[in-house]
């Protein structure tokens, strides 16, 4: 968009024809009866009139009438009263050729010596920069779209992942190779089930309250195989945060919630109940887990660490946040905390 150096008050009326006339940007000089003073030849090469022939002419004459606009004419009186017209848009529809999308300025130009006054107008046409900035929102659109398809697909191929590693599951006879094929696909269907929420998102923004109810019911309709026995419930404050950092807390909740569903509740019949909360505060913010299971192992029937360990503890480094877990009286409470 191109620009013009205001005239002052002090400006004689031939100084300010030779700057219409020798201007790059498109300039028009009016009078008071909205009839063209001066035009710059910028200007009229580019809405096609002739230098020669445009001074003295009724702006509603230009061209062929297409500049006879009674909410502009409006505009141009009341700049003769002192108004102004700053950036006002409005439509040049011409026969034969594509709307044009103008931004229009005014200035009253008031010589103080007696001479009538006069309004510079400006005139910029930005027809391309809006088909450029539509242009540009419609790659982006299409990016997106073609990001969720991906993510789509992404997903579903995981479940097939997943579903190929029950299958295996069932095949094997060794009861340690069981157990780890059942892990691996808990934890392939947690990563599905993230990609999907991620997918359904149209930001790069997620609400925790509600991505954290969907995992958790994800996990709970793949994990637990009476609901009625064990329930998974989530809690959360309206945080909203970055989905990269969505995902790592996803991940902590699924193999926390899969520590739990294997050690809390070893017996076949007995009820429990995991929650998983999140809450933020100024000082940081904590993520838990606890359930009200048998609680931590002691002495010679305490735990190794294993994979979902190593993998919880090194997505709360990731996060700058630290693992803390104690005894919940009954059952188990694993703490991730991130002091700001």
């Amino acid at each position: 968009m191109e620009f013009f150096t205001p005239l002052h008050s002090d400006t004689s009326p031939g100084l300010a024809m030779a700057l219409v006339a020798s201007s790059q940007a498109p300039l028009l000089l009016l009078d008071e009866d909205i009839a063209i003073v001066g035009a710059s030849r910028s200007f009229c090469d580019a809405f096609g009139c002739n230098p020669d022939t445009v001074n003295g002419l009724p702006l509603s004459k230009l061209g062929a009438g297409e500049w006879d606009i009674p909410q502009l004419y409006t505009l141009l009186r009341a700049t003769f009263g002192g108004a102004a017209i700053d950036s006002y848009e409005m439509d040049l529809v011409r026969a034969g050729k594509d709307i044009a999308r103008l931004v229009l300025n005014a200035l009253l130009l008031d010589y103080g010596d007696g001479d009538e006054p006069r309004v510079l107008l400006t005139v910029t046409d930005v027809t391309m920069a809006l088909v450029a900035a539509k242009l540009k929102d419609d790659m982006v659109q299409e990016k997106e779209i073609l990001l969720q398809e991906l993510q789509h697909r992404v997903a579903n191929s995981l479940q097939i992942i997943a579903s190929v590693l029950m299958q295996s599951a069932r095949r094997v006879q060794s009861e340690e190779s069981r157990t780890h094929l059942h892990n691996a696909h808990h934890r392939v269907m947690s990563i599905a089930t993230l990609q999907k929420q991620l997918a359904i998102s149209t930001s790069d923004d997620v609400a925790l309250r509600k991505y954290f109810e969907e995992l958790c019911a994800s996990l709970g309709a793949s994990m637990i195989d009476n609901a009625e026995r064990i329930s998974l419930i989530s809690t959360a404050d309206d945080t909203i945060i970055k989905a990269n950092v969505s995902i790592s807390l996803g991940l902590i909740v699924t193999e926390l919630v899969i520590n739990a569903l294997k050690h809390a509740f070893p017996g076949r019949n007995q009820q429990g109940r995991i929650n998983v909360n999140y809450l933020a505060g100024a000082s940081g913010w904590t993520l838990t887990v606890d359930d009200d299971g048998v609680g931590m192992p002691t002495g010679h029937d305490e735990l190794t660490p294993g994979l979902g360990t190593g993998i919880v503890d090194a997505l709360s480094r990731q996060l700058g946040a630290t693992v803390q877990v104690t005894d919940h009286a009954p059952g188990t409470k694993v703490s991730i905390v991130h002091v700001a």
